[in-house]
């Protein structure tokens, strides 16, 4: 019996794979084990990344969609108790902020709490603004994170705390940090795990003007 000639199979299966990686990124995460994926996603999307929100910034100010108009944003999930990820993921941001220089004043970078209960805005400016002074912690009413967290289809959701201390507990969510552009459309995303170098080379493809 002759064996099917080798690349053409592979090539199948690769775009069998691939299709599944896409339909499943652009689909709410059901569980933690799928945030460890590693990739940078395209800019050609169907389905509509990002829209209209309202939260507090750090800083008491109640902010929109529209208040960053004119610059790109970096837009990232997680929370302030967060051990592992969110700090390595916002230390990795401000490295990129770094490595664009004075390009860096046109790029917004936004950490969006998940964790409504714990990150009010007192926690969120004695966090966020540590690891780049441009970055804005957002927080909003359960309410509010539900409906921002919806339309950026990120996954969140509580794990279960400890018996005798309740407000000790850990949130499960999606690790990527979007990049939106000046228009508040969605541009790419990169993976919690890409390099500083490669986040600031891919904005500044557009900064550059090779899109909104």
């Amino acid at each position: 019996m002759r064996r099917p000639p080798l690349i053409p199979v592979l090539a199948a299966l690769a775009a069998i794979a691939m299709a599944g990686v896409i339909a499943w990124q652009l689909t709410p995460m059901p569980d933690a084990q799928r945030q460890a994926f590693d990739t940078s996603m395209p800019s050609r999307t169907p389905i509509e990344i990002g829209g209209p929100f309202e939260m507090t910034a750090h800083t008491g100010e109640t902010v929109t969609d529209k208040t960053f108009e004119g610059k790109l944003r970096l837009v990232f999930f997680g929370y302030t108790f967060c051990p592992d990820v969110c700090p390595t993921t916002l230390n990795r941001v401000a490295l990129a902020l770094d490595e664009l220089g004075k390009n860096a004043a046109s790029v917004q970078p936004l950490f969006i709490s998940v964790d409504p209960a714990r990150d009010t805005p007192a926690v969120l400016a004695a966090y966020a603004p540590a690891f780049h002074p441009s970055i804005l912690g957002l927080s909003g009413t359960p309410e509010e994170t539900a409906r921002v967290a919806e339309t950026y289809r990120a996954y969140f959701a509580k794990a279960e705390s400890d018996e005798d201390d309740p407000d000790t507990y850990l949130m499960d969510h999606s690790v990527f940090i979007y990049l939106m552009g000046r228009d508040g459309k969605y541009l790419t995303m990169f993976s919690h795990t890409t390099d500083p170098k490669d986040i600031a080379a891919g904005i500044a493809k557009y900064l550059r003007g090779a899109t909104s």
